[in-house]
């Protein structure tokens, strides 16, 4: 088993810049793909981004691509989201979340543990 508390999040201008980390508990963390997924007010947890279990892999979702970057650091049990160029239609909680496969995946299912999630909120 594996929790998820992430970091981060904040009041950002849009074109503006924010980092979000997601630490993980335990010594498994590099068997896990990882990937974050966002819920804005009234609609569904959306994927973002997904990594695979040594970081080789990446999958984004077509409204981040080019802006976001997934990364994580195994010695830190810690994934990563770099989200440049921000806009207002990003604002959203944005949840980490574990998939004991180890498959890099979007299907919000096929994750087996989540974070309590990061507002992030992007002003025009």
């Amino acid at each position: 088993q594996v929790q998820l508390v992430e970091s981060g999040g904040g009041l950002v201008q849009a074109g503006g810049s924010l980092r979000l980390s997601c630490a993980a508990s335990g010594r498994t963390f590099s068997y896990y793909a990882m990937g974050w997924f966002r819920q804005a007010p009234g609609k569904e947890r959306d994927f973002v981004a997904a990594i695979s279990k040594a970081g080789g892999i990446t999958v984004y979702a077509d409204s981040v691509k080019g802006r976001f970057t997934i990364a994580r650091d195994n010695a830190k049990n810690t994934v990563y989201l770099q989200m440049n160029s921000l806009k207002p239609e990003d604002t959203a909680v944005y949840y980490c979340a574990a998939d004991a496969r180890g498959i890099v995946t979007k299907r919000i299912n096929d994750y087996d543990y989540w974070g309590q999630g990061a507002q992030v909120t992007v002003s025009s």
